[in-house]
């Protein structure tokens, strides 16, 4: 997807501060931090929403999930606990349509939805 920003930072057209990677996914630390720790964890493969995961594709969101363990160990949330948000759609909250996780931590977070 040619202007997909998640497909540029994949490629490398736009940097990021990559926290960590494997063959099927990218985790890096948000540009606008909702929280003190605030990763996304994206597929390198362009899949826009979660309703787009076919069950052929399920091994996307495992790589997702294991990547979201790995994060919260190396930023150090593992112990104390983390959230993982993934927003669909417009009206679930999705502003870049190319699925990802929210990784949030490192404070006491708050239990209201926005």
């Amino acid at each position: 997807m040619g202007d997909c920003i998640f497909c540029k930072i994949v490629n490398g057209e736009i940097p990021s501060s990559k926290v960590y990677e494997t063959a099927k996914v990218l985790a890096f630390d948000d540009i606008n931090p909702m929280a003190p720790v605030h990763v996304i964890i994206i597929p390198k493969e362009h899949i826009p929403t979660l309703l787009d995961v076919t069950s052929e594709k399920m091994d996307v969101l495992e790589a997702m999930v294991s990547a979201a363990q790995e994060v919260a160990k190396i930023k150090g949330i593992d112990e104390k606990g983390f959230r993982t948000v993934i927003n669909c759609n417009k009206e679930g909250g999705q502003i870049i349509f190319h699925l990802h996780v929210h990784v949030l931590g490192g404070e006491k977070l708050k239990d209201e939805l926005n």
